[in-house]
């Protein structure tokens, strides 16, 4: 889940509501979140969130080690590598693993994307449940032996996989989007890899790319629930202790180059709907103009049926049952993408009312009545974004990860209700050019023109 997409409480009062539900514990003078964070001895960094409310424990590690670490002749080694450290670790097998984190009832998870891959355990928070999950997943993260005859049957599988989904109109849209935005740069890459890269890999290059990016001093340790901050700090030590040291801070991405001209790519296919992307590079993590475009992409087509991208080709025209936009901030810039599927004698049509909408948005910007209703929309659905352990500490590692303030959340709602009409528009005009826009079309368009 992306903090681009977090929702925010407007009023002081609200926000007590919202933690007296969350949280039966004391908090920290105007903290959102009781956020503690703190580096180990070994240089990794915890972030830490006590509630007692619930028997229950959420704890993640990630590091820098998305498919944007992959090279173009083994893409897909990183997906491979997170997907198989829990197929096998220390003396324990696959099988093995499975059925002990069964017998506690715990959830184990892998998470993987551009930028991080990492994994996630929920559990009781009672000493036996406890003890065995993290020890379980202390062993995955620090002890992943990536058995041979295993990983040649997950690989088999992943392979069959994409020759399945290449025949795909969306996956094909996909592709032929990210490798005309991207080019060359890492975040082009396909996360899975490409069938004949993935037939070059072997266990030797997953155990090479899990010793260069497993590192203790780039873990990134979330750790949110019933147990005291002694006993996070311990759960953070085992699940690092034996993780190599790195030599330097995190090798930093190259920058996403700009669209210097636009690119249209209409790509034939037997489907009965055309998948139609438009997009270019959009904005980083920490970029200074998120809050401007985060609202006034809620306007253009982030807001569902409050959205001008939704009202112009579903709600007048009726050429499509969904159409959206959004930014996808990673740490260099992620995509800003509008998408939609309509018949293929419709498909220049929908193209067009799209174009014009979001020029119209760029040269215009939003109307002050619909940044209101954007804010107030933002800001009422606040509670529902923060209204589990889980989504808590989703957002607790992402906050950790991207090195966002402690307080991001607490400032969140003041953020977006200071954004106005101009500096929509302005953040607008400097980061998006319709007239430098890759265009990708896949079901073909009947002739038209």
């Amino acid at each position: 889940m992306h903090l681009f997409w977090i929702r925010t409480f407007r009023t002081a009062w609200g926000r007590a509501l919202v933690l007296l539900t969350l949280f039966a514990m004391p908090i920290a003078a105007n903290a959102t979140l009781p956020i503690q964070s703190w580096h180990l001895p070994n240089g990794a960094r915890v972030l830490f969130v006590e509630n007692r409310a619930l028997p229950m424990l959420d704890v993640s590690v990630d590091f820098p080690a998305g498919y944007s670490r992959d090279t173009a002749a083994l893409s897909g080694c990183a997906n491979m590598t997170v997907s198989m450290m829990q197929l096998g670790a220390g003396d324990l097998s696959e099988d093995t693993i499975a059925a002990r984190f069964a017998d506690i009832g715990a959830q184990i998870s892998s998470r993987f994307d551009a930028d991080r891959a990492g994994y996630s355990v929920r559990t009781l928070s009672s000493e036996r449940e406890r003890d065995q999950a993290i020890g379980l997943l202390a062993s995955i993260l620090q002890k992943p032996t990536f058995p041979e005859k295993v990983f040649e049957r997950e690989r088999g599988r992943l392979i069959a996989a994409i020759t399945e989904s290449n025949t795909k109109p969306e996956t094909i849209a996909e592709r032929a989007f990210y490798s005309a935005v991207y080019g060359s740069h890492p975040y082009g890459l396909r996360a899975s890899g490409e069938i004949d890269t993935l037939r070059k890999l072997s266990t030797e290059d997953l155990r090479r790319f899990y010793g260069q990016w497993y590192r203790s001093d780039w873990a990134i340790v979330a750790i949110m629930g019933d147990v005291s901050h002694d006993d996070a700090n311990a759960i953070a030590m085992r699940l690092t202790a034996d993780l190599p040291r790195a030599t330097g801070d995190v090798p930093a991405l190259p920058p996403v180059a700009p669209l210097e001209k636009p690119v249209e790519r209409d790509i034939d296919h037997p489907a009965t709907q055309s998948h139609i992307l438009v997009g270019q590079p959009g904005i980083a993590r920490k970029d200074p103009d998120y809050f401007s475009l985060f609202v006034g992409n809620y306007i253009l087509g982030g807001g569902g049926f409050a959205s001008r991208i939704m009202d112009e080709v579903r709600q007048k025209r009726a050429l499509a049952y969904s159409a959206y936009s959004y930014f996808a901030p990673l740490a260099r810039a992620g995509v800003f993408q509008i998408g939609l599927q309509t018949r293929r004698d419709q498909a220049r049509e929908a193209l067009k009312v799209v174009r014009d909408t979001l020029s119209r948005f760029v040269e215009s910007g939003p109307t002050e009545a619909e940044l209101d209703a954007a804010k107030q929309n933002l800001i009422g659905g606040f509670p529902l974004r923060i209204d589990s352990n889980r989504k808590i500490h989703e957002y607790l590692a992402v906050i950790g990860f991207y090195d966002l303030p402690l307080d991001y959340l607490d400032e969140f709602v003041q953020r977006i209700s200071e954004v106005t009409v101009d500096q929509v528009k302005d953040a607008f005009q400097r980061r998006i050019h319709p007239d430098r826009m890759v265009t990708v079309v896949v079901g073909g368009t009947d002739g038209q023109k």
